[in-house]
């Protein structure tokens, strides 16, 4: 089921908020409200998925299950056995589903074996889900965490549907008091809608409408110069708006329930180097790489030869997350190397470029990266980034590329003012508060109909990050 749907809100989303706030909370207990969200949330994975409801359930009992042996046998051998197991069954699980038939295709290409491929439907969310169990036990083991005697709770925290098929990742030391003490307010809620439409309006409104640009851009005919910008640009922000809406919308419903989940995004293409557009986007990525995998490697407090192996190690395992192709190990690689050469070819140098070329860096380093990330192949992934620069184009542009540009350019346009802060910052001038108890609830209301509309007589609207 879609965020982006009309059967979820105004259908799934109304009873729930319904049946959780009409249920009793006497002396503050949510026990009886975390029954209703846990039981909205398996009907909400099951609507897509429903028998690997089943899988998403067993993986998260033997989860807590080994965090009560992590607990329990703390401080002696079996209770590392226990992480293990948790990390094995975990990463294994993942890698059955994800990664099997990427390996049997590369076996069977270098073999000549001829071994059937599995086939399998990739469960919806296995790798967000996954990454937030194995960030409770291991968390747990480090003593970061309490463990959760509480099966339902748990339960909970992985199947939570505002954030369980696309994240953000949301770590259990972040939400563990709101689990059984989060409180609710009037406010809070309104803050909550208010993230959520917004968040819905950034995918249905730009991201829906650019994402149907690239496609047109990339399955043209034309192979102009001008399609190739156009397709990447286009891309480059639907991807942004789709999956920087879904986690507004992911925040905001959280907040509406009285969780309070962190940002997963901070306007990453105003960065002025790639590593601080890093910083910026996916951040709960990013940091569960960061705190899991880079760290415990030893970081960059290192040699260089060992700092440069953890870095591509890293985003080698970063781009796989991806997805179980070679385009996305090569997309992984290809920002080792430019994390690499900025840290240690232009450190000095980027701080002293103009913004405008900073910035021109960063767009550039980061369109070619969607060449790869969107592609079934690198041979079609080098052929669009080639297109770029001249090489491979037939034109500078056509009839096609020029009428398409005239005819999106209001949504490029607001794409590119969107993804600045200059509109919260507009917001949130002297002047406009005057106006907020009035125009704010006008205004949402006025996007959530206009939104309605859209997905009334529309068609086109997948989430990317459905298919990771």
């Amino acid at each position: 089921m879609l965020f982006s749907s009309l059967t979820f809100l105004y259908w799934f989303l109304p009873i729930t908020l319904t049946l959780y706030f009409i249920t009793p909370a006497p002396g503050g207990s949510l026990r009886w409200r975390n029954v209703i969200l846990l039981a909205a949330s398996l009907f909400f994975y099951a609507w897509g998925e429903p028998v690997y409801v089943l899988l998403m359930g067993a993986e998260a009992v033997a989860a807590w299950g080994c965090g009560l042996l992590i607990e329990r046998w703390r401080g002696r051998p079996g209770s590392r056995a226990a992480l293990i197991l948790s990390i094995v069954a975990g990463l294994g699980g993942l890698m059955f589903f994800k990664y099997a038939d990427f390996f049997l295709e590369n076996i069977n290409t270098v073999t000549g074996a001829g071994i059937a491929l599995l086939r399998l439907a990739l469960p919806i969310g296995i790798s967000f889900y996954t990454f937030q169990i194995l960030s409770y036990t291991i968390d747990l083991y480090r003593g970061r965490a309490a463990v959760q005697r509480n099966l339902p709770a748990f339960c909970m925290y992985v199947m939570l549907f505002p954030q369980l098929i696309a994240g953000p990742i949301v770590r259990y030391v972040d939400v563990e008091r709101d689990l059984t003490a989060r409180r609710h307010s009037p406010r809070e809620f309104a803050l909550g809608a208010r993230r959520f439409v917004l968040g819905l309006s950034k995918k249905v409104l730009i991201a829906n409408v650019l994402g149907e640009l690239a496609n047109l851009a990339k399955t043209s005919e034309e192979k102009s110069l001008l399609f190739a910008w156009i397709y990447l640009v286009a891309y480059a922000f639907h991807i942004y708006f789709d999956f920087s809406g879904y986690s507004d919308m992911a925040i905001g419903l959280g907040r509406m329930f009285g969780f309070h989940f962190l940002e997963n995004f901070n306007y990453p293409y105003i960065a002025r180097s790639v590593t601080e557009f890093w910083r910026r986007w996916h951040i709960s990525l990013s940091g569960w790489f960061r705190d899991y995998v880079y760290i415990p490697l030893g970081g960059n407090r290192v040699a260089p030869a060992r700092h440069i192996f953890n870095i591509v190690t890293v985003w080698f395992l970063t781009g796989f997350w991806h997805g179980a192709g070679w385009t996305f190990i090569i997309w992984g690689l290809y920002f080792a190397a430019l994390l690499l050469l900025e840290k240690y070819a232009l450190a000095s140098l980027l701080p002293r470029l103009p913004r405008p070329l900073a910035h021109a860096w960063v767009a550039l380093c980061v369109l070619i990266s969607w060449a790869f990330f969107d592609a079934t192949a690198p041979a079609a992934a080098l052929e669009i980034a080639g297109r770029l620069f001249g090489a491979g184009a037939e034109s500078l542009a056509g009839a096609e590329s020029l009428y398409y540009l005239r005819s999106y350019a209001v949504p490029l346009l607001l794409a590119v003012f969107g993804c600045t802060p200059l509109p919260a910052r507009l917001w949130a001038a002297r002047p406009a508060r005057r106006l907020k108890a009035v125009a704010e609830p006008c205004a949402v209301a006025a996007l959530l109909l206009l939104v309605t509309a859209y997905l009334v007589d529309g068609s086109f609207n997948p989430f990317i990050y459905f298919r990771f």
